[in-house]
């Protein structure tokens, strides 16, 4: 069937009201239209999520947005999905509904919605399964959307940015109760389930990741858990992060020590924390990407320890926990207000230990608010 659907049947379990969703779509036809692209089809996934609020991933059943500056905005979704569907923005906004059933055709749906058209951009987490055969159906060479699509995402609106706090102040909580579970004697993944019930407990819906990384462990920038016990005198890199209900992620890091540091370590961490400052300090509309990142990359630098920092400096953040900007070298994008970001240098020494210090930073108009305020320095924990 096909029609405009109304709320009336809806059991809407939206975060946002429906207006906020209506400014988006509005946003992305109007990006679209000044990137020349005639229609943008959008997958489930992050994206698809922003714009109404319908959460999931790609299965082998298409579900689709079509929107355009010339496009009558139109959900092509599976009758069994329907009424999940109509629980998000579409059961509350005056868009065309195609939905379709097994053995039906939804990529001539998505034709039909797209009309006449050369060029058409597909979200990029859009499968290969539904890219080729709607490629083909539409007679066109299909590019992506990413740049239409992350224009939007990049420039958090108010509702998000309290959406961020609540996460930011949700993950802190957690972070100060790690010293409760994080001593000598216990494994790395006993302190990691402890953590994961926290991170629920303190307001979040879902555990997305849980680092504990100790000792050695701590150098991988990506360890997540193991069964090492964890010793006297390690230092434990611990990073951590959930989705709100509203869907919008923490990521919080920060790095413990189990009973009296090392004094060597101690000074690096230090240098860390005070390199952290300097990009949470040089963040402000007009400056770059890469120039805030610089900013804690000289700190380590001109300390002898720029070879032990491994990766970029942060990466944005929303309803998907990596997503634009990052903050990294080379980077020119020119930051704006709203845009929200990690900013996170690490540092790291194979064999031995590592540390990183990460808050959620916004682009205020005044330059950067941290999201995230539990204690920078090293936290030295019990070991009994």
């Amino acid at each position: 069937m096909r029609g405009v659907h109304s709320s009336v049947d809806a059991v809407s379990t939206l975060p946002f009201p429906a207006a906020v969703y209506a400014a988006r779509l509005a946003r992305a036809s109007s990006l679209a239209a000044e990137s020349g692209l005639d229609a943008i089809v959008v997958g489930p996934g992050p994206d698809l999520q922003y714009l109404l609020g319908v959460e999931g991933d790609t299965i082998e059943r298409l579900t689709a947005l079509v929107i355009g500056p010339a496009v009558t905005p139109t959900v092509v979704v599976p009758r069994m999905e329907l009424a999940k569907v109509r629980s998000t923005a579409v059961g509350e906004l005056e868009l065309e509904i195609a939905d379709w059933v097994d053995g039906e055709d939804p990529y001539g749906l998505v034709t039909a919605a797209v009309g006449h058209a050369s060029r058409v951009g597909v979200s990029d987490a859009l499968p290969a399964l539904h890219v080729i055969p709607l490629g083909e159906r539409l007679g066109v060479q299909l590019e992506l959307a990413t740049p239409v699509l992350r224009e939007g995402r990049m420039i958090k609106d108010a509702e998000e940015i309290t959406e961020l706090r609540r996460a930011g102040e949700a993950i802190d909580a957690v972070h100060r109760r790690v010293p409760q579970w994080l001593r000598a004697g216990r494994t790395e993944r006993e302190v990691a389930t402890d953590i994961a019930e926290a991170i629920v407990a303190e307001g979040h819906r879902t555990v997305e990741f849980v680092i504990v990384g100790s000792g050695p462990n701590g150098a991988d920038p990506h360890h997540e858990v193991s069964d090492r016990v964890i010793e006297q005198g390690d230092v434990v890199v611990v990073d951590i992060g959930g989705a709100v209900p509203s869907g919008y992620n923490s990521d919080s890091t920060r790095t413990y020590v189990v009973g009296a540091p090392d004094p060597a370590a101690a000074e690096r961490i230090a240098v860390l924390v005070r390199a952290q400052q300097a990009a949470v300090d040089a963040v402000r509309p007009g400056i770059t990407a890469a120039e805030v990142d610089a900013a804690a990359r000289t700190v380590l630098v001109e300390a002898g320890l720029g070879e032990a920092f491994l990766h970029r400096t942060g990466h944005g953040i929303g309803v998907s926990v990596h997503e634009e900007p990052y903050i990294a070298p080379g980077n020119d994008l020119v930051l704006r207000e709203g845009m929200a970001f990690s900013i996170e240098p690490g540092i790291y020494f194979a064999g031995e230990w590592g540390a990183r210090i990460e808050d959620i930073v916004v682009v205020t108009a005044a330059g950067g608010e941290r999201l995230n305020v539990a204690p920078h320095e090293l936290v030295s924990v019990g070991s009994d």
